[in-house]
């Protein structure tokens, strides 16, 4: 006989961990299940080598509009207060100062906008414009080496939060810890039958019966949908980061502006979370047909996903086609070559830290993951931000960036609907759970200078 749970969750990184967190402390739901294929929690994206270690509030992202701001700003509130409350000893994320920077008349122009005539400013009332004598105060060597007469501009947070997700994600587990919550290591989910009233789950550990489902599996929960029958309108654009090290360049975050209709993260640089003597500098954005970096066996699964049909070759060939994302692809490709990649990197190097040379940057050897950028086959066009798919009983949850960063918050929804899947004889304590998050949040009152 399968053993039975209320729910199980598909995947053990920063999302799947999350909501095993909500649902197990603030929830009456007996009895769930993790399945998670790695030997150990968070071991793909969410580790702390593939990604950029970044809480995006929204409010130094210059690709944001406001609405996405406001929509981000809570989840990353929800999990700084988190790692407040959790963490006082900042063994799993540090806070540091973190900067948008604008160099020359123009970039100045729009930040003065951004921050002014947006409502950046008013949302985010710890964002501050400061010029270049604060700016070198805080980043010296941001200022050293460029042209004195050149207009410096920045806006600039205490609420600069670096996190090792995959050490949050651990903590989630263990916080979760209490009987009826079981947690299954090197174990693959290998069939997913939706039997009606209930889901058969096939692992390598054997069979096991849910009544509800999440999967939070990164790219591998849209190609577990579409052999489901879900998401049959949706496809991936995987996209594999990469990253350069420095030693010690920068104290806190400096972001460049970002063109706005690139979906990928602006180059920054910032000081890594368990060592502030190393500045990271990325990501890159290479396209890769494998839904994991450096895993050929995911090759097969990527087809899958993209599902080799007309609809799907119409969505990359119009998508690759934009004469602004059709450049950044192809030079984002000789970033990896092995001595020209790295001369080709460095201008984005000096756009942060002018005095860069070559010789003080090395390709971050073993770090990067993949990000599955969103395909809407029917618009044939990227459907930027994460994308949750559900069914009767079931969801599907795809998360490329900020997913990491709005984890609670993609909990606490997840939590709700599992709840309303489940029945009235279930509840869910969000009062508790923002008890334990949110509210160890440092407002401006408080807030560390």
């Amino acid at each position: 006989m399968p053993e039975n749970y209320d729910l199980i969750i598909v995947g053990g990184g920063i999302s799947g961990a999350s909501l095993l967190y909500a649902v197990s402390n603030f929830t009456d739901i007996e009895s769930v299940a993790l399945f998670e294929k790695e030997d150990e929690i968070a071991a793909v994206n969410s580790h702390h080598t593939n990604n950029s270690q970044t809480l995006h509030f929204g409010d130094i992202e210059t690709n944001y509009t406001l609405e996405k701001a406001e929509e981000v700003k809570e989840g990353a509130e929800l999990l700084a207060g988190y790692l407040e409350n959790v963490d006082p000893d900042r063994e799993m994320h540090s806070k540091r100062s973190k900067m948008v920077l604008a160099v020359g008349d123009e970039e100045t122009r729009k930040l003065e906008t951004r921050y002014e005539d947006e409502g950046f400013g008013e949302l985010f009332p710890k964002l501050r414009a400061i010029e270049r004598d604060e700016i070198e105060n805080l980043e010296p060597k941001v200022v050293e080496g460029r042209d004195p007469d050149e207009r410096l501009l920045a806006l600039q947070t205490p609420d600069g939060y670096v996190v090792d997700y995959g050490e949050t994600s651990e903590s989630f587990v263990r916080r979760a810890d209490r009987d009826g919550v079981d947690v299954y290591t090197e174990t693959k989910v290998t069939s997913l039958v939706d039997r009606g009233t209930d889901f058969s789950v096939e692992t390598d550990a054997g069979r096991f019966r849910s009544d509800a489902v999440v999967v939070a599996a990164g790219s591998h929960s849209l190609q577990i949908a579409k052999e489901m029958g879900y998401g049959e309108n949706m496809s991936l654009l995987p996209v594999a980061g990469s990253f350069f090290l420095a030693n010690d360049m920068l104290n806190g975050k400096v972001y460049t502006l970002q063109m706005k209709k690139l979906p990928f993260a602006a180059v920054h640089g910032d000081a890594d979370v368990h060592d502030d003597s190393i500045t990271r500098f990325g990501p890159t954005a290479k396209l890769v047909p494998t839904l994991e970096r450096g895993r050929i066996s995911t090759v097969g699964d990527f087809f899958d996903v993209f599902g080799l049909n007309v609809d799907s070759f119409l969505s990359y060939a119009n998508i690759l086609s934009d004469r602004i994302l059709l450049p950044y692809v192809l030079r984002n490709l000789v970033y990896d070559l092995p001595e020209a990649g790295k001369r080709a990197f460095l201008p984005n190097v000096q756009k942060v830290v002018p005095t860069a040379e070559l010789d003080d940057i090395e390709r971050a050897k073993g770090y990067g993951g993949v990000r599955p950028q969103i395909v809407d086959t029917d618009a044939k066009a990227l459907d930027m931000g994460e994308a949750t798919i559900s069914g009767d009983n079931i969801i599907f949850n795809i998360t490329p960036s900020p997913g990491a960063s709005t984890c609670l918050m993609n909990a606490m929804d997840d939590t709700k609907r599992v709840v309303e899947f489940l029945g009235d004889d279930y509840e869910f304590d969000e009062e508790g759970f923002r008890a334990e998050t949110i509210d160890h949040f440092p407002r401006l009152e408080t807030a560390e200078t």
